[in-house]
């Protein structure tokens, strides 16, 4: 495990960005303690620096995974968002989405929000902008991207697709032998 090298913060920071926006600041400087971010296995984990003292203790081919995975960087360099992180960017996130209670489950099977199902959207929301999906009732379900910004949503057609798909909850258990 060691700590993010230049390249790969700012590749992390500018995926999460898109979602939180400047409140990546309150992920690290946090009231209850000081957290920060380590890479192993390609897998970027987010943790308190009180255990990552702990699990220095431990070597690395033993080491499974320590703290909450927030994604992981592809071959290519790239930087994709888990849904493990869904709990740590909800609270921070900028531009949201609210789906009916009838699309939920499509969205938790994989597909995209259709306007049929899209309940509320934040204002000012622009296209290709990352938005994190809740039900109505303000549960997290999972990440996307806005298909049409909130102007061009409200004189769509009903069968349109509004947000694109990247991750939900329902990936724990579509994918549960690779999410380690």
């Amino acid at each position: 495990m060691r700590p993010l090298t230049d390249e790969e913060t700012k590749t992390m920071f500018e995926k999460l960005s898109k979602y939180i926006g400047e409140n990546i600041k309150l992920l690290v400087d946090r009231p209850d303690g000081s957290y920060c971010f380590r890479l192993h296995n390609d897998r970027v984990y987010y943790m308190s620096e009180k255990i990552l003292k702990l699990a220095t203790n431990i070597s690395r081919d033993k080491l499974v995974s320590v703290g909450t995975c927030f994604g992981k960087f592809t071959k290519t360099s790239k930087f994709r968002l888990h849904i493990t992180a869904l709990d740590y960017l909800a609270p921070y996130a900028k531009f949201k989405v609210w789906v009916k209670p009838g699309a939920e489950q499509s969205f938790l099977y994989g597909n995209h929000v259709l306007k049929s199902g899209l309940g509320r959207i934040t204002e000012n929301t622009v296209q290709y902008q990352g938005v994190v999906v809740y039900s109505m009732a303000d549960v997290p379900l999972g990440f996307g991207v806005a298909a049409k910004s909130t102007q061009e949503c409200r004189r769509v057609d009903p069968m349109s697709i509004v947000v694109f798909h990247q991750t939900d909850v329902g990936e724990f258990i579509r994918n549960e032998d690779t999410l380690t």
